[in-house]
């Protein structure tokens, strides 16, 4: 999956400290991370990105959730949209792309689409 970026190091910077990810190089306009498998992300600078709905979003599954979310706030990232629509727990990196937040544990979705957490205070 490959991210555009008005800066490609601090959108690469934000995903490798995020998840983790080992390997990073460079070749050009483009910075890569790739974990031991060698599943990764390319990130390549471009003059403008792209506004509006996005249609591929990463769903990450955030066990603790709360230090996960304290971890993406303090590389940058912020509240996209909440559970207050009623579904997952939607953040951006610091250019803006969105990415859902999944806690440990059970959840389901209901027939609206609706995300229940049962046990947890996260819905």
């Amino acid at each position: 999956m490959t991210f555009d970026c008005l800066d490609e190091e601090v959108v690469a910077s934000f995903w490798e400290n995020l998840l983790g990810l080992g390997s990073r190089h460079r070749i050009g306009p483009y910075v890569f991370l790739t974990d031991p498998n060698g599943v990764g992300f390319g990130f390549q600078r471009v003059a403008a990105v792209t506004t509006g709905k996005i249609r591929v979003h990463l769903d990450i599954h955030a066990d603790p959730l709360d230090a996960v979310i304290e971890r993406a706030l303090e590389l940058g990232g912020s509240f996209a949209r909440g559970y207050e629509d009623g579904g997952f727990l939607v953040m951006a990196d610091p250019e803006g792309n969105e990415f859902c937040l999944l806690p440990g544990g059970e959840w389901r979705l209901d027939d609206d689409g609706i995300a229940h957490y049962p046990g947890s205070t996260a819905h």
